[in-house]
């Protein structure tokens, strides 16, 4: 077991945070997310750290509350990144239904090939699907920058409301009691609730940010919002929507017009803590990112690559996401399938709710390795659909979520 004393600590922390910069910075060039770079890594440091025989282990709790902290700065960067407007209806209606039925087409698609394959029962193979057939918004966000806007958007959207979608149903179907009466009436009443909720915790949120006298401010509103999805995940309630609201509504609040409310949060006040959550949630993003995909690197072993079993389990699925996808985008969206279409990367989100399946509904013959190869796999089709989409080096904008974005109504 390898030992560091505090010295050595501070500077493999701090020289990953610096290689996660550069990675940003070549990202720029060769177009290949610096999420996947940080992946790449942590599997090139397993693999050195094997080689000269050092034990290094991190708890899987450690991983998954990195993932959940990133979870809610991602959800809360999205909202803070998207104008809501008249003209942008369509573009909404279309990202949503985008991310549904794709979504609920490759959820079914999964199930029956896990159900074929391993010969196990359907509702655990269900739980398992769910995870798998969520975009991934944690490397789909950071990668977007080379996009058109109108593209950016579109992706913006259907990412958070992937994940969104994806956690509600996979809450769903891990309850004791499914496809019933009762439980889809609770379901319902949870998701109105929630929604209502919304609203409520988002004034109150902007009422501590604008009254604090404080220069403290944005950890005590990150350190609120992660008790308000926990205790959501404790009332299973989907606490995301809560977040996802609290970011449209100050990066919307110039929509307002209701003279009361203007009063007491004018638009100038307002505009100046969105500058503030803008610039510390991407920053804080960019960090947890960092850690949480060089860890999941690092726990990662290629030697799952020499079993044909996952190999050939894992293609499958991977195929079906992407063909999926491409039928959907091509056949209703109507829209340009370059790159959009390769946008199919699978990542913390999958690898979070892997974490909460329930011992008595996991699969006895599912392989990790499985999870692994369709992570790489999905986030290396996205690297080369951005690889060969041309635009040029110097129109790029490198962390483009560090500064907020002109309105372009």
């Amino acid at each position: 077991m390898l030992k560091l004393n505090t010295e050595e600590i501070l500077i493999v922390i701090c020289s990953l945070v610096v290689l996660s910069y550069l990675f940003s910075i070549v990202s720029r060039y060769i177009r290949v997310p610096s999420v996947l770079l940080l992946l790449f890594a942590g599997i090139g440091f397993r693999a050195l750290a094997d080689a000269n025989g050092v034990n290094v282990s991190f708890s899987d709790q450690l991983i998954e509350s990195l993932g959940v902290v990133g979870l809610i700065m991602i959800v809360l960067e999205a909202g803070l990144d998207l104008k809501l407007a008249r003209n942008k209806v369509k573009l909404i209606r279309d990202s949503f239904f985008s991310a549904l039925i794709i979504f609920a087409i490759s959820t079914a698609l999964i199930t029956f090939v896990l159900h074929f394959w391993l010969l196990e029962p359907l509702n655990k193979c269900l739980i398992y699907a769910i995870p798998l057939s969520i975009m991934s918004s944690s490397i789909v966000i950071p990668s977007i920058h080379p996009l058109t806007e109108q593209k950016k958007e579109f992706l913006v959207y259907e990412a958070s409301f992937s994940d969104i979608i994806g956690i509600i149903v996979f809450n769903y179907f891990i309850a004791s009691d499914t496809m019933t009466l009762s439980s889809l009436g609770t379901f319902s009443f949870n998701i109105f609730f929630s929604v209502l909720l919304s609203g409520l915790l988002s004034l109150l949120l902007l009422l501590i940010l604008a009254r604090t006298k404080l220069n403290i401010k944005f950890f005590l509103i990150f350190s609120l919002l992660i008790l308000i999805y926990a205790g959501g995940k404790i009332l299973h309630l989907p606490s995301l929507i809560i977040i996802l609201a609290f970011g449209l509504l100050i990066n919307n609040w110039e929509k307002l017009t209701w003279k009361p409310l203007l009063k007491y949060f004018p638009h100038s006040q307002v505009q100046e803590l969105r500058h503030l959550l803008h610039s510390v949630t991407a920053e804080t993003s960019f960090l947890i990112r960092t850690f949480f995909f060089l860890l999941f690197g690092f726990s990662i072993s290629l030697q799952f690559l020499s079993d044909a079993n996952i190999v050939i389990g894992g293609s499958l699925i991977v195929a079906g996401l992407f063909v999926v996808r491409l039928l959907y985008l091509r056949f209703f969206v109507r829209t340009n399938l370059f790159p959009e279409a390769f946008f199919i990367p699978r990542g913390l989100i999958t690898i979070v709710l892997f974490y909460k399946i329930p011992p008595a509904l996991k699969l006895t013959s599912f392989n990790d390795g499985i999870l692994f190869y369709v992570i790489l796999t999905t986030s290396v089709i996205m690297a080369l659909g951005m690889v060969f989409y041309r635009k040029k080096p110097e129109e790029i904008v490198e962390e483009g979520q560090f500064s907020e974005r002109p309105d372009i109504l």
